[in-house]
């Protein structure tokens, strides 16, 4: 379906809503997977069951974990960190998270898993980490491309003590390692080669703390050891999902807030929040919050300045090349863009109507529908694409919209 977004620049006659988002998708997989391999029941509350955090909690439940789930509550009875079934079959769909934790997770137990995958994530890097795990005792038989999805992995009961993962291309790589290495049943010291954002992965390191886990740092990586205990735990709302409505405000100039965000957030997208604030134009390094790239680009045409984001070749490799995505989508509304190879430079330009093509990309349709609420003819193309990570994200902004200008 296409959405045609409503222009209300100038329409709206209150300025203060607070709108509801869905619980954070990066702590949701997370806790997910933690209290999956930790002893006991846990409770997780808030959590977010958009695609991608439900196929994560499909997959644990494929393997053979307890999981009962009432509305946003889940619970989930641990393995205490050894799978009960030696055999099994998950498809992880195109979910990211799901792609780069369960591995790892597998990698610690004795048996066999088929792990499957969409046309999508095949194209998405895993090389890094699966060369670790080779390295840590797992085998893999590949059957398509060396080194993608989708394969069987073959666990190890005795792993190594050391390995090293190469993060360049995601810190998931080492939040994957990190939350697993308390399935090896001894101290495993995981080595960290090359530099990526870390906020995701303090963000993983203060979720083991809460399951009782600490990782000790040092020695050029983190050392683990121990257990994890079952938790009552509550999930913060998503700041990526948030940000779409602060950066309404940048454009509107309304007071938009979202309930349940905190000055003090585990979530790296907070900084976008931040820069928001004050950000007229410019250059800004977006590496440690790349996901807001997007949301960016979509309200850089009417700042005072131009507007240059650096800093995220990465995010070519996501769900479609958010690079190109923006300057094609820019350049459909009449936006001067120049494209770089890590990144894109916008000037202050008048948007014109045009059809946006998301690529298949969430962040793509939810960023530039921002876009439209203050240009006419914005049309969003496949925009239930949202559903990856927001499934009602369309729905919010409608009602969100409706409240500002009645």
């Amino acid at each position: 379906m296409n959405y045609q977004v409503k222009n209300i620049y100038g329409k709206t006659n209150k300025n203060k809503v607070t709108v509801s988002v869905p619980g954070s998708k990066s702590i949701t997989a997370r806790a997910l997977l933690l209290a999956a391999i930790a002893d006991g029941t846990s409770t997780l509350f808030n959590a977010q069951f958009s695609d991608d955090c439900q196929t994560f909690l499909n997959c644990i439940k494929d393997l053979g974990i307890s999981a009962e789930v009432h509305g946003t509550t889940v619970k989930i009875t641990g393995c205490g960190g050894k799978l009960n079934i030696k055999e099994g079959k998950i498809n992880v769909g195109s979910a990211g998270t799901a792609a780069r934790f369960l591995p790892a997770f597998l990698a610690f137990q004795e048996g066999k898993y088929c792990l499957d995958c969409s046309e999508q994530m095949k194209a998405r890097p895993v090389a890094p980490l699966i060369s670790a795990l080779k390295s840590l005792g797992a085998k893999f038989t590949f059957h398509g491309e060396e080194n993608c999805y989708p394969f069987t992995i073959e666990g190890t009961s005795n792993p190594a003590d050391e390995v090293t993962v190469d993060i360049t291309k995601s810190s998931q790589f080492l939040s994957a390692l990190l939350i697993s290495a308390a399935c090896a049943g001894k101290p495993l010291h995981i080595k960290v080669n090359g530099t990526h954002g870390l906020d995701y992965v303090n963000m993983t390191l203060d979720m083991m703390w809460s399951f009782g886990l600490t990782a000790e740092e040092g020695k050029g990586g983190y050392t683990v050891c121990g257990k994890y205990s079952a938790k009552k735990y509550d999930i913060e709302p998503d700041i990526s999902a948030a940000c779409y409505f602060y950066a309404m405000n940048k454009i509107l100039g309304t007071d938009i807030s979202v309930s349940g965000v905190m000055p003090h957030s585990m979530q790296g997208d907070s900084k976008f929040i931040k820069l928001l604030q004050n950000f007229d134009g410019g250059k800004v390094d977006m590496h440690e919050f790349s996901d807001q790239a997007l949301t960016l680009a979509a309200v850089a045409p009417y700042l005072k300045n131009p507007t240059e984001i650096c800093g995220v070749a990465h995010i070519r490799k996501q769900e479609c090349d958010r690079i190109s995505a923006i300057a094609q989508n820019l350049a459909a509304m009449g936006v001067k863009c120049e494209e770089r190879e890590d990144g894109v430079k916008i000037y202050p330009s008048a948007p014109k109507p045009a059809l946006i093509k998301t690529f298949g990309d969430h962040r793509v349709a939810m960023a530039f529908a921002v876009t439209g609420l203050k240009a006419d003819g914005i049309e969003i193309e496949n925009a239930e694409v949202c559903s990856k990570t927001f499934k009602n994200y369309f729905e919010v902004l409608d009602q969100t919209c409706a409240e500002l200008t009645k």
